[in-house]
């Protein structure tokens, strides 16, 4: 069966995440969604998505395809629920779409609609994304799931005896990856490192945690459950109740709070997020879909950052703050709590980011990771400049 995951109405909600991904590459727990459903369905999948996305993330067609919600992660239950549907089936939950069956004339045509699709409703409970807040509020539960998903029937690697562990059983540690002379507390959640991953002496973690392959965790890092680190990136400082993509660097000391940072991203030294008001007031978070600020239903809410951002050093966020695409932030003092896309500046002003120059940095981070900076990524970023004008105006 060919499986396609598909953006749906809560790709604004996103925003400025999905600027530069289909939903389903959101990580959220130790994978991301694409992974997830990829373990399960035991196939590779493909993207429904925006047109200027989809040269990176193509379409693949068939005779007949399922499309999945790109938005919602997999569980046993919904994916037997999912190879059951017939050509010209949807299953349901309430007023969301879970997958729809289509055969290649009813997929070319999904622009008219699905009013002749056979409506099956389910009662199976699901993970859905909608909201970025909800990335690290379902964080812990993602991160119990893939943990108990990547580890079934397998052996950890041995934990040095250099470390001091609590529910020492809850703690998977892969092939390659170096833990010395780390506090490893996996009481109230799984740990796991990664593979080639790395805990850097004087960590403390307390679970759930997600070290990806090849990300670092420097000297002395604070880490409080459920948190997340990408692969490939580098986390010093205190963490708590957060979720990096991957390839950012939060190397040095600071506080990160209940945030979401993209790809690609870098906090310069000693940079603080704000995740509570001291006022103790439900937080307010800027929304691309509202055009406005919106009730988060949260007290604790810090910083969501979109890919390629950066921040210099003695940078402070204020609780709730929304980051653009490739803005970068400097200056003392609080900074304003929406920065839009391609930005430059801070509490003194912002101007336009030059988008060659933001290409040329893009091309000199990617090299440093021995990774090609192409057309298509050029072009996404220039679409992204594009769509964002109006909220560098506003």
């Amino acid at each position: 069966m060919n499986y396609i995951l598909f953006d749906s109405a809560s790709r604004n909600n996103l925003l400025p995440l999905t600027f530069t991904r289909p939903a389903a590459d959101i990580r959220i727990g130790i994978l991301t969604i694409r992974e997830k459903w990829e373990l399960f369905l035991t196939t590779t999948t493909s993207s429904l998505t925006e047109s200027y996305l989809s040269h990176k993330y193509p379409l693949v067609k068939a005779e007949i395809n399922v499309l999945v919600n790109g938005s919602i992660c997999p569980n046993p239950l919904l994916v037997a629920e999912i190879k059951k549907l017939k050509e010209g089936q949807a299953l349901i939950k309430d007023d969301t779409i879970i997958a729809m069956c289509l055969n290649a004339i009813s997929l070319e045509n999904i622009a008219d609609g699905n009013e002749d699709m056979e409506m099956i409703e389910t009662e199976i409970d699901f993970m859905k994304i909608h909201n970025v807040w909800d990335i690290f509020n379902f964080n812990d539960q993602a991160i119990k799931d893939d943990f108990a998903l990547i580890t079934k029937g397998r052996k950890s690697q041995a934990i040095s005896s250099t470390n001091r562990c609590l529910n020492p059983e809850n703690i998977f540690i892969e092939e390659g990856a170096k833990v010395e002379f780390a506090i490893l507390n996996a009481s109230e959640g799984p740990i796991y490192i990664g593979k080639n991953a790395e805990v850097m002496e004087g960590s403390k973690i307390r679970g759930s945690f997600a070290l990806c392959e090849h990300a670092v965790l420097k000297m002395d890092a604070k880490i409080y459950g459920p948190t997340t680190i990408g692969p490939y990136s580098k986390v010093g400082g205190e963490v708590t109740q957060s979720v990096i993509f991957g390839y950012t660097n939060k190397a040095h000391d600071g506080f990160l709070g209940h945030s979401v940072l993209g790809e690609w991203c870098n906090l310069g030294a000693d940079t603080n997020t704000s995740n509570l008001k001291n006022t103790y007031e439900e937080v307010k978070l800027w929304s691309y879909a509202e055009d406005c600020f919106v009730q988060t239903g949260l007290q604790f809410c810090g910083t969501i950052m979109g890919d390629h951002s950066k921040c210099g050093i003695n940078t402070m966020f204020n609780t709730g703050t929304v980051i653009g695409v490739n803005a970068n932030v400097f200056g003392s003092g609080f900074q304003r709590n929406f920065v839009p896309s391609f930005s430059w500046g801070g509490t003194h002003g912002l101007i336009d980011y030059d988008l060659k120059k933001a290409v040329k940095t893009a091309e000199i981070v990617f090299a440093r990771r021995n990774k090609p900076f192409d057309k298509v990524e050029k072009s996404i970023l220039s679409e992204i400049f594009s769509l964002t004008y109006k909220n560098r105006r506003a």
